[in-house]
C-alpha cells in the first residue's frame, strides 16, 4: 500500500470538539484471528460517522464492542462519557442500537413491537402510547401500525426497527448496514432519516459496505481493514489520496486548443481528435484557479471544463487491496 493512503487527517488538525464515541487501541481476537488490530475513534457529537470495510474487516465487531455487547481484549473505550468496560449501563442508556438484520417481532403488529420495545424501557403507559403514536408517524407507519410485522416490507420493517431504536430517546445510534438488501427507494428513504436525526442532535455511528452510502451521509469515514484504519477523513479528504484526479477541457475551435495546448503543454495530455485536454489535479480550488489563470494569461477560453477526482471506489481498492466488489446503491434487491 502506497504511504500516501495512511494519513488520518484528524491528527494535528487542531483541537477537537467533545467526542461522543472515543477509543484508543481497541482490540479483538478470536482465537488466531485478530479481528481489530489497535484501532482509534474519534467521532465528535451530532456527526454521522461511517465505518467502511470489506466483509469481515471487523465493522461488526467494533459496533458489538461499543455497544457493550461483547467485550474487547484490549484498549479503551468511551461512549456518551461512559467507560464501556467501567460503566456499561451508562452506555446502553444513552445509545440504540439497529442491526443489518432487523430486531422486529413479525408475529405481532408494528404497534405491539413499538409497546413492547415502550415497556423495556420502563416508560408509563400513557407515555409509551404517545412516544409510539408519534414515532409511527414520523415514519410514515401509521397507516400500517394495526398489521402483523410480518406483512411489512423490508424498508418497512427497517424503519420500524429504527423507530423501535428511539424509543429510548437515545444520544448515539450504531446503524450497523441498515440499508442491506433495501431496494435503492427504500435506501434514499433511509438516508433521510438518518440525516434527520442528526439534525436532532443524534450521533450516528454508521458501517456500510455502499460506498455511495458512506459518500452520502458521514461527516467523516473510516477505512478499516484487516482489523486496522487504513484512513481516516472526509470524503472528499479520502478522495484526494489516490491518484487519478484530472480537469478536463473541451475546445471547438482548434486555434483555442492549440493555444491552451501551448500554454498548458508541460503539464497537459492532448487528445487532438477531441480537442481535449487533460491536466492532472487534485480537484482543489486552488489546483483549478491555477489551470484558469494559466488560460486567462494566453487569452484562451475552454468550451468545457470537467472536473475529475477519484471516487471511494477507487479510495476503497487503493487502501484495501480487497478483491471484493463494493456495494453501490444502484443495486436491485438481493
Amino acid at each position: 500500500m502506497p504511504p500516501s493512503v495512511m494519513p488520518m487527517f484528524s491528527k494535528g488538525s487542531g483541537p477537537r470538539t467533545t467526542a461522543a464515541v472515543s477509543a484508543v487501541g481497541l482490540r479483538k481476537a478470536y482465537g488466531d484471528k485478530t479481528v481489530l488490530d489497535g484501532i482509534d475513534l474519534h467521532i465528535p457529537a451530532g456527526t454521522v460517522f461511517a465505518l467502511l470495510g470489506p466483509n469481515g474487516a471487523g465493522k461488526t465487531t467494533a459496533v458489538k464492542i461499543l455497544s457493550t455487547l461483547i467485550p474487547a481484549d484490549g484498549g479503551r473505550a468511551r461512549v456518551a462519557g461512559h467507560d464501556i468496560a467501567t460503566a456499561p449501563d451508562g452506555v446502553r442508556a444513552a445509545i440504540g442500537v439497529t442491526g443489518q438484520f432487523s430486531a422486529v417481532d413479525g408475529l405481532i403488529t408494528g404497534e405491539e413491537n413499538m409497546l413492547l420495545m415502550a415497556d423495556l424501557h420502563h416508560l408509563p403507559r400513557r407515555e409509551g402510547r404517545r412516544v409510539t403514536a408519534e414515532l409511527l408517524e414520523r415514519f410514515d407507519l401509521t397507516d400500517a401500525a394495526k398489521k402483523p410485522a410480518a406483512t411489512y416490507s423490508g424498508g418497512m420493517k427497517r424503519r420500524l426497527d429504527i423507530a423501535m431504536t428511539l424509543v429510548g430517546d437515545p444520544r448515539i445510534i450504531f446503524l450497523d448496514e441498515p440499508t442491506t438488501g433495501l431496494d435503492p427507494r427504500s435506501r434514499h428513504t433511509m438516508w433521510g432519516i438518518v440525516r434527520e436525526l442528526v439534525t436532532g442532535g443524534v450521533t450516528v455511528f454508521l458501517t456500510t459496505q455502499y460506498l455511495e452510502e458512506a459518500d452520502e451521509l458521514a461527516d467523516r469515514i473510516a477505512v478499516l481493514d484487516n482489523g486496522r484504519i487504513s484512513a481516516e477523513g472526509s470524503a472528499e479528504e479520502l478522495k484526494r489520496l489516490v491518484p487519478g484526479g484530472h480537469v478536463r477541457l473541451r475546445f471547438t475551435d482548434p486555434v483555442a486548443y492549440r493555444s491552451a495546448a501551448t500554454a498548458l503543454r508541460a503539464t497537459a495530455a492532448c487528445d487532438d481528435e477531441a480537442l481535449a485536454l487533460r491536466i492532472p489535479s487534485d480537484g482543489s480550488q486552488r489546483a483549478l484557479r491555477a489551470v484558469l489563470d494559466r488560460l486567462d494569461a494566453a487569452g484562451v477560453e475552454a468550451d468545457e471544463l470537467t472536473v475529475h477526482t477519484p471516487d471511494l471506489d477507487d479510495v476503497f481498492f487503493a487502501l484495501t487491496g480487497s478483491t471484493d466488489t463494493p456495494h453501490r446503491t444502484t443495486e436491485a434487491v438481493r
